[in-house]
């Protein structure tokens, strides 16, 4: 077939035949891999004995093209190719074979045991995600009052300051804060002409902040804009909002799905045919995709294809880790709970947990009808006077097995004191925002004997 190829020269229609070809193999592939379970998805994704035998020699684990660039056959193949008629993946600023595997099965998981199609696209990190997923509904449009959108307040630092600072003060458009994710009517009253799109996190980090996905994608959709979603601290293990009208999801997969700790990534999965009140109809159609095409390559924020490869190795256990270190998070909430040294614990597992019937609606391990919460919690340590943090700095100082990190979803147990490292940019009035206070802690179980992380937060909590 390869001797073949070079025959094609001059003939652009042989490229666009066998381009279409190769499309529809694909589709044929995802409509058969979509009725396995998540585990075997999470294992193989796309990647079958063809496949192997088309890019790897037929080897069983998927390959690392470190190559920058894809050759050609013919001018006809490259004229075809970087016209985007048939697929490529041309460089790897804009695309590589290694991505490919990872965004693959990643749209497949975000849509697990559902009938929506999706595309995704992977990012250098999750801030990357994040800021690839929102910039192009804020484009220039004159027949639209100037942007704002509506966000969740209690969201990770980071996302807080690519919103509040560069969004809002160097480009001037208006962010509108929610302070109680909550509250439907809250949204409501944010929403307007100008809006472009909502925003939150699911849970939130490190507050575990939820809102009711559904209601909040049906307000979205009844103003015509889209529901963007950050699930990094559920991971599709447990929920998967595009499953409940959500449009677009993003993860940072440094956390959890790459739990090992080799690799920083994120990704971007869009439901086809998204509400958007700007853009083409190629945008809307196939929101992931034109990013990749479009934005993603004029701005370069691809991810290495050696993070890639490891990303969709941690990924084949996600489910299983997720189901452990839920388990571990409950066990260690309910401890601090009770203890006389905690002035409150934040979890969704918990049955005081104010969203607690919410995420019952939203968070089921993969392919069980058991509840599960995920691996973070928080919880403020007791102090003298409100704004202080001498007993949670002494308790914080005093950890031994339990690493002071700002890292989480690693398959070590991490802990985190926010207002001075997480959250410190946002200065004292965005961490009121986010209810976060000097004394919160941010705990992520790993995959350790849960009473060993007892043990430790134990001892330390003596030291107080």
């Amino acid at each position: 077939m390869k001797e073949d190829f070079k025959q094609w020269s001059f003939n652009r229609k042989q490229w666009l035949e066998y381009g279409k070809r190769q499309m529809e193999e694909r589709a044929r592939k995802i409509e058969v891999v979509r009725k396995k379970k998540f585990d075997t998805i999470a294992t193989h994704g796309l990647y079958d004995a063809d496949t192997s035998h088309t890019y790897n020699s037929a080897s069983i684990i998927e390959p690392i093209y470190m190559s920058t660039a894809q050759a050609y056959y013919n001018s006809a193949e490259m004229e075809a190719a970087l016209a985007y008629e048939i697929p490529t993946w041309c460089y790897t600023r804009i695309a590589n074979p290694s991505n490919y595997f990872l965004e693959e099965t990643m749209a497949l998981l975000e849509t697990y045991q559902t009938d929506l199609e999706a595309s995704c696209v992977i990012t250098a990190s999750g801030m990357a995600a994040i800021r690839a997923a929102t910039e192009p509904f804020l484009q220039k449009d004159d027949s639209l009052p100037p942007p704002n959108f509506v966000a969740s307040a209690k969201v990770y630092g980071g996302t807080f300051q690519q919103f509040s600072l560069r969004r809002g003060v160097e480009q001037g458009i208006e962010v509108r804060w929610i302070k109680n994710p909550l509250d439907l009517n809250e949204w409501k009253s944010k929403v307007d002409e100008g809006t472009r799109f909502l925003y939150g996190e699911f849970p939130s980090n490190p507050q575990v902040s939820i809102f009711d996905i559904a209601e909040v994608a049906t307000l979205a959709h009844q103003n015509g804009v889209p529901l963007i979603v950050d699930a990094t601290c559920a991971s599709p293990a447990l929920t998967r909002p595009l499953q409940f009208g959500a449009d677009i999801v993003v993860q940072s997969a440094t956390k959890v799905i790459c739990s090992s700790g080799f690799s920083i990534a994120g990704t971007l999965t869009a439901r086809k045919n998204i509400a958007s009140k700007v853009g083409s109809e190629e945008m809307k159609s196939d929101f992931a995709m034109w990013v990749k095409l479009w934005p993603y390559r004029d701005n370069g924020p691809a991810l290495s294809p050696m993070n890639a490869i490891l990303a969709l190795n941690d990924l084949r256990y996600l489910r299983m880790r997720m189901a452990h270190m839920s388990r571990s998070a409950l066990t260690v909430a309910k401890y601090l709970e009770d203890h006389p040294k905690v002035s409150a614990a934040h979890y969704p597992g918990l049955v005081s947990y104010e969203g607690h019937a919410v995420a019952n609606k939203y968070m089921t391990l993969a392919d069980t009808d058991e509840n599960m919460y995920g691996f973070m919690l928080a919880f403020e340590v007791a102090e003298k006077t409100p704004d202080s943090s001498v007993n949670a700095r002494k308790f914080y100082d005093a950890l031994d097995m339990i690493w002071r990190a700002t890292d989480l979803g690693r398959v070590k147990t991490v802990a985190t004191l926010n207002a001075i490292s997480t959250h410190s940019q946002q200065g004292e009035e965005g961490r009121d925002l986010a209810d976060i206070k000097p004394s919160t802690c941010r705990l992520a179980l790993g995959i350790e004997d849960v009473a060993d992380v007892i043990a430790d937060l134990d001892q330390a909590f003596k030291k107080i």
